[in-house]
């Protein structure tokens, strides 16, 4: 299965914006899809998880409440909406699935969000 990221660009702080993960292939209903990022200086954070088939969530503390991540089994795609953005949110934003959550096997290329103060 291949990952191909987008959706990122230049926002203002407080700004809303989506990410969308498009994949090449079916993902198995017991794998995860995450969003990872890594900001400029920092070390890759994981952001968001679900489960595909049984659509739980994960949010570490820093994004609880302001990321969202779906996804759309016909469609093969996951998808990150990002409300409330804040300048340390700016990071290249990469899509990734594996067989548990932060066991990612499979990477996209990375999209690079910008917020803007």
């Amino acid at each position: 299965v291949q990952l191909q990221a987008s959706g990122g660009g230049l926002v203002q702080t407080g700004d809303s914006l989506k990410l969308s993960c498009a994949a090449s292939g079916p993902f198995l209903s017991s794998w995860s899809v995450g969003w990872v990022r890594q900001g400029p200086g920092k070390e890759r954070e994981l952001v968001a998880n679900i489960r595909w088939g049984a659509g739980t969530t994960y949010y570490p503390d820093s994004v609880k409440g302001r990321f969202t991540i779906s996804r759309d089994k016909g469609k093969k795609s996951v998808f990150l909406q990002m409300d409330s953005l804040k300048p340390e949110d700016t990071a290249v934003y990469y899509c990734a699935a594996g067989t548990s959550l932060g066991e990612y096997s499979r990477w996209g290329q990375g999209t690079l969000v910008t917020v803007s103060s």
